[in-house]
């Protein structure tokens, strides 16, 4: 564990859900507290990508470089800040994630020495939950310098590890793993799911 940093993404906006999504309570606990948790199974050091004034409570927090650039901003920012070659990113908002995904995604990055490590479920890649090696700060430097925010795009220009649907199906994942919450109704019906997706 001690080539490998976990860092959780919580410095968006929530504008779609009203509130700040880091700090909704599923099962007495927030959406950060659970994502914590879920990153310290697999990770030594976990750490937040965010406004540090908000996050110092959580431990170390690291500000973006390029604020306002949405999630390839926050990939960029830890990246830069990260002193392992391994680096998971982990969203925020993914509640029914579960620990045994993150620890079979680590084996494969390690596995295979891929650059990114990332699932491709539930209609697309899924890079807030995927694994990076530290040199990809410099391609999300350029892309960011250019003007361009997609993550998915940069997967063709390094060597990446695709975990495809239908392998995550036969090693028993659903894609329900990787639903995200954006709005309150997402947050209503996700209380109403919690008790069979508990972190495990």
């Amino acid at each position: 564990m001690g080539d490998l940093t976990a860092f959780i993404l919580a410095g968006g906006k929530s504008t779609r859900m009203g509130t700040d999504k880091a700090f909704l309570q599923l099962e007495g606990h927030t959406l950060l507290e659970r994502a914590t948790e879920m990153a310290r199974a697999v990770a030594g050091e976990v750490r937040v990508v965010g406004d540090p004034a908000k996050f110092a409570n959580f431990g170390r927090a690291v500000e973006d470089v390029y604020p306002e650039r949405g999630p390839l901003g926050g990939i960029h920012a830890a990246l830069s800040t990260t002193s392992t070659e391994l680096n998971l990113m982990l969203a925020v908002d993914l509640p029914f994630m579960e620990a045994r995904f993150l620890a079979y995604l680590v084996s494969q990055a390690r596995a295979t020495g891929a650059v990114v490590t990332v699932p491709r479920a539930a209609g697309g890649f899924q890079p807030l939950c995927a694994l990076y090696r530290r040199e990809f700060a410099s391609l999300a430097e350029q892309s960011l310098r250019a003007g361009r925010n997609k993550i998915d795009p940069l997967f063709t220009q390094v060597e990446t590890r695709v975990l495809e649907e239908a392998e995550l199906a036969r090693l028993g994942f659903s894609a329900e793993i990787f639903r995200n919450l954006n709005t309150p109704e997402d947050f209503a019906q996700a209380n109403q799911n919690t008790q069979r997706t508990q972190p495990k």
